[in-house]
């Protein structure tokens, strides 16, 4: 309120404080016009230092010509210019999707922060009752970055200490109305943020065709439609119950029909097998002759020796292991090192590594030797079906341990597995080194 008055009249003021009793008036100082200069320039050198900390690129896209004009003139400025506005241009034309995602969606998110939600955040945080205003001071959630995808605009939001995540989904209406969207949702990304999602657009306004049938056959996540933000809509019929519900009209005969269209490359591989007044039921991939007797599945199969067993723990993640298992390098897992022997001779170092998920609960990570196989010891466990093996061979040297173990240096076949479930998930891998001179891989195949 001071600061909108003028000192004369600010002097003329009684104040009385809510908790007491006593009347005073306000103090009135003249403030020198030299430390205002002070204050105004500090605040612009320091607003000047957070825009070029923020925004690196845009500062330096911004300032780079007037330099060069101060500098070398303008022609100079204008033949070094040109071809970087020229280029984003050609940019744009030839390739508009990695434009879109390398520049046109970080400049439009810029822009987005700045004209709607920066401008617009503190009389919409007031009003909707998300801020506080206490003794004359504005206590506000902190926004954070906006992502634009095409379809909608991502708010990273710092709440009050208190504030809840249902504070804010009952205000949603509030928050839409605000910023210029039809809606608003709420998600928590960790303690204390949330983020804010305002649709742009509507993907799905318009009836959109059936889905292109599967090149591969699955009866995991079967591809019925398309999300609200332009990603394949995947159901999973296959280990699970699927109700749809929904008003007459909704379209609920148009998810069954999209379901029967995608398992129909199932039903041509043999998958899904059809009985006569009880239904149809999911064989999963029939086998073939070159997969009866492979390394990695035997090594799932095969009972352990009491001396098998070398180390069992958990271990981070190597990096070509975590690549093939979806997590991050250095990720917990649970490994299990042993050794398979022929006629007292080391054949092959085996490790598999298995995600916690899976592995809690059982005695994989335990140096106890499982006599009935980790395949069977999992299913009876953890209820894990294992469907198919994708091995990938490849001849290498053996690694310092391997040496040691197998008493050579010459090299050896790798054998680097993975073993899905039904829906093409990956249940664990498995890293096998055989020695060239015990082993011999053959493989049998069909030619149509």
């Amino acid at each position: 309120m001071f600061r909108r008055l003028p000192g004369d009249q600010a002097r003329d003021l009684v104040t009385t404080t809510p908790d007491t009793a006593v009347v005073f008036r306000p103090a009135v100082v003249t403030t020198p016009a030299i430390l205002t200069i002070v204050i105004l320039a500090g605040r612009i050198l320091a607003g000047l230092v957070r825009m070029t900390w923020r925004h690196p690129i845009a500062t330096l896209a911004a300032t780079t010509p007037g330099v060069l004009t101060l500098l070398y003139g303008w022609h100079t400025a204008l033949l070094l210019s040109a071809p970087t506005p020229v280029g984003l241009i050609a940019w744009a034309l030839t390739d508009r999707v990695s434009f879109a995602r390398f520049v046109g969606w970080r400049l439009l998110a810029w822009w987005r922060l700045i004209w709607i939600y920066r401008r617009h955040w503190q009389p919409v945080m007031i009003v909707s009752g998300l801020g506080r205003h206490i003794r004359g001071r504005d206590y506000l959630p902190r926004l954070g970055k906006v992502t634009c995808t095409p379809w909608a605009d991502l708010v990273s939001v710092r709440m009050l200490k208190g504030q809840a995540v249902k504070d804010w989904a009952d205000r949603i209406d509030h928050l839409a109305q605000g910023f210029g969207s039809t809606s608003c949702r709420v998600a928590l990304a960790k303690p204390g943020r949330i983020t804010l999602t305002f649709p742009r657009t509507d993907p799905l306004a318009e009836p959109i065709p059936a889905r292109p049938l599967p090149h591969v056959a699955t009866v995991g996540g079967v591809e019925v439609g398309k999300q609200e933000d332009g990603r394949p809509w995947r159901l999973k019929v296959h280990g699970t119950h699927v109700l749809v519900a929904g008003a007459t009209g909704a379209g609920k005969g148009s998810i069954i029909w999209s379901a029967i269209r995608g398992l129909l490359p199932a039903v041509r591989a043999g998958w899904i097998e059809r009985e006569h007044g009880r239904g149809s039921f999911v064989k999963g991939r029939p086998q073939t002759a070159a997969e009866i007797v492979r390394p990695s599945l035997s090594t799932t199969e095969q009972g352990e020796n009491a001396d098998a067993v070398l180390e069992a723990g958990r271990v981070p993640a190597p990096r070509h292991v975590a690549r093939l298992l979806g997590v991050a390098e250095g990720t917990p897992l649970t490994a299990r090192k042993r050794v398979a022997r022929q006629a007292d001779v080391i054949s092959a170092v085996e490790t598999i590594w298995v995600p916690l998920e899976h592995a809690i609960g059982t005695d994989l990570d335990k140096p106890e030797p499982l006599r009935q196989g980790i395949r069977h010891h999992l299913q009876s466990v953890k209820h894990l079906r294992f469907d198919h093996i994708t091995e990938r061979v490849s001849a290498r040297k053996p690694t310092k341990e391997e040496a040691e173990l197998l008493g050579s240096s010459n090299p050896v076949l790798g054998v680097l597995a993975t073993v899905h479930d039904p829906a093409g998930n990956v249940l664990m891998v498995v890293s096998l080194a055989l020695p060239g001179s015990l082993h011999e891989l053959e493989d049998v195949f069909k030619v149509s």
